[in-house]
């Protein structure tokens, strides 16, 4: 048991590496072979005025001047010893910039995914107790309509609402100037931001917890715990509950790459500073290191994100370990 627990632990983490390392190859490419001059992102307008030995002068600095491969191979090696470059556009340390503003985006994030799953979980139960009553139908409808709608869509009608025309929130921004430390201005700026991520996805995490537990309901251990005289909503939370948690869990696992993902296209729209908005700005002003990392810190979740769900997956149901061969 112990040399398979290492065996696996071991290939997981050969498959991160692994992955790590093609993602890095990739964007490293395409970023430098996408249109686009990086020296306006470094210099902005005056890169213009410069003569072509200027430009060239530049590049050579930027190390921007040697063949790609030449250029991957240095950022390797330099990555390695904790190096990553400095931002064209900030002019600092690639990581500084990015301790400055990540905390925003776990903050945004961690709420969102708390409130999603923690939403759709008491939703999910309340629907599945009303099953095809007026009540279950009309949380259906609604929340097919909001899933569809584009979270870009639902940020703009929310400040045009409610910024705009109420002028009771504020649209931009992660606090007000000077107040960083304020808790409660941060939770004024929090709340579009996380009602935009909450209405985007909740819906869709509801629904499954709704089947799942309508599925239980129509196993033959619910007809004994009828017979036995349990009310329908003890036999909710004390058993359907219990037994499809495994796969609500593995669920919440496996999605934190969706929540994430929305809440960088939230973070852009409402002005948020966060690894969103850095991610948008590093690719429109080709702000290559700060696009490479930000690309594999932004996989690393994923992919670690991945391999845990495949775990909880092999714990609840052994059957796949048998079918890798993992299990003799």
């Amino acid at each position: 048991m112990r040399k398979r627990i290492i065996k696996l632990v071991l290939n997981k983490i050969f498959q991160f590496l692994l992955v790590m390392f093609l993602l890095s190859l990739i964007v490293f490419y395409m970023a430098r072979l996408s249109p686009g001059d990086p020296l306006k992102s470094y210099y902005g307008e005056s890169v213009e005025r410069m003569s072509i030995a200027q430009q060239e002068a530049a590049m050579e600095r930027l190390g921007l001047d040697e063949p790609i491969y030449l250029q991957y191979t240095k950022w390797i090696e330099n990555a390695a010893a904790g190096d990553f470059g400095i931002s064209f556009k900030y002019k600092q340390d690639v990581m500084k910039v990015i301790g400055d503003v990540y905390e925003n985006t776990l903050i945004l994030g961690g709420l969102a995914y708390i409130l999603n799953f923690g939403l759709a979980l008491l939703l999910g139960v309340f629907c599945a107790l009303h099953e095809e009553e007026w009540i279950d139908r009309i949380i259906c409808k609604i929340g097919v309509v909001t899933n569809c709608i584009p979270a870009f869509f639902i940020s703009l009608v929310f400040i045009l609402i409610f910024g705009v025309n109420l002028a009771i929130l504020p649209t931009s921004g992660a606090y007000s100037i000077g107040q960083s430390q304020n808790i409660m201005d941060r939770l004024v700026h929090l709340i579009l931001p996380l009602a935009v991520l909450v209405l985007g996805h909740l819906w869709y995490y509801t629904y499954m917890v709704r089947n799942k537990l309508l599925e239980e309901t129509r196993q033959d251990y619910v007809l004994l715990c009828k017979v036995k005289g349990l009310s329908k909503r003890q036999i909710m939370w004390k058993h359907c509950l219990k037994n499809i948690m495994p796969s609500f869990i593995s669920i919440m696992a496996i999605s934190i790459p969706h929540i994430l993902g929305g809440t960088y296209v939230v973070e852009k729209v409402f002005s948020y500073p966060g690894l969103g908005t850095l991610s948008f700005e590093s690719a429109q002003f080709h702000d290559y290191n700060m696009l490479l990392v930000l690309c594999l810190i932004t996989g690393a979740v994923v992919v670690t994100a991945n391999i845990t769900a495949q775990i909880i997956n092999e714990i609840i149901d052994p059957r796949m370990k048998y079918e890798r061969g993992d299990l003799q």
